[in-house]
């Protein structure tokens, strides 16, 4: 894409957002719904820069912060009861961390050290924001595939990865059949289906690796 493309984006943008501008106020609308399509209008010019320019650690930093400023005028906007935004602070943040780190994001290390932070955000939001439910062990069976995925693929221990995974999804129900509805035990369902990884993984693919050896 040519330097005049990106300023006719630029250009373009501009004259859109001030367009909408206009429409909002002169249609005599108390909503002023401008600031959706003014959020895409802004950042796209900004991002297209960026990335043609290969300053991708800098859109990291632009976006990320464009993003959350935005969600926090909403949050401010509609509901200021409810503190909404701070759920989305962690992977807007993990955003740039993880595009500064580079190369590093592949070790086990980072990795561990990601998902123990982000998880502990997240658990002391539920304490502090809603400590009726445990609703953190959601995020928190997300983010440990991380670590869990990136320690086997750099082994290429596949099965090992089909037991300590099936163990890992096990648990997260039998944690939120306790915490959801304890007087109905249907985790073993799902768990009975999840069994099927390792035992094919052994029976199709370290069976037969074994016999050729």
């Amino acid at each position: 894409m040519k330097k005049n493309d990106v300023g006719f984006i630029v250009t373009g943008s501009i004259m859109t957002l001030l367009f909408l501008i206009v429409i909002n106020f002169i249609s005599g609308s108390d909503h002023l719904w401008f600031i959706y399509p003014a959020f895409v209008l802004i950042l796209f010019p900004i991002g297209l820069t960026c990335i043609l320019r290969q300053r991708y650690k800098l859109f990291s930093i632009i976006g990320s912060t464009w993003i959350m400023v935005f969600l926090i005028i909403i949050n401010v906007w509609h509901t200021p009861a409810i503190p909404w935004v701070l759920y989305t602070v962690a992977p807007l943040v993990m955003w740039p961390v993880l595009v500064w780190l580079d190369e590093k994001v592949k070790l086990v290390s980072v990795a561990m050290f990601g998902s123990i932070t982000v998880t502990l955000y997240y658990l002391i939001l539920n304490v502090v924001l809603s400590p009726y439910y445990p609703w953190f062990i959601y995020p928190a069976f997300l983010i440990i595939w991380w670590p869990l995925l990136l320690y086997h693929f750099k082994r290429r221990s596949y099965f090992s990865l089909s037991i300590h995974g099936s163990i890992v999804i096990s648990v997260f129900f039998i944690i939120v059949n306790i915490v959801s509805t304890p007087t109905n035990i249907w985790a073993i369902f799902p768990i009975f289906c999840i069994l099927w990884w390792p035992l094919s993984m052994y029976y199709f693919v370290y069976k037969k690796q074994k016999e050729a050896k």
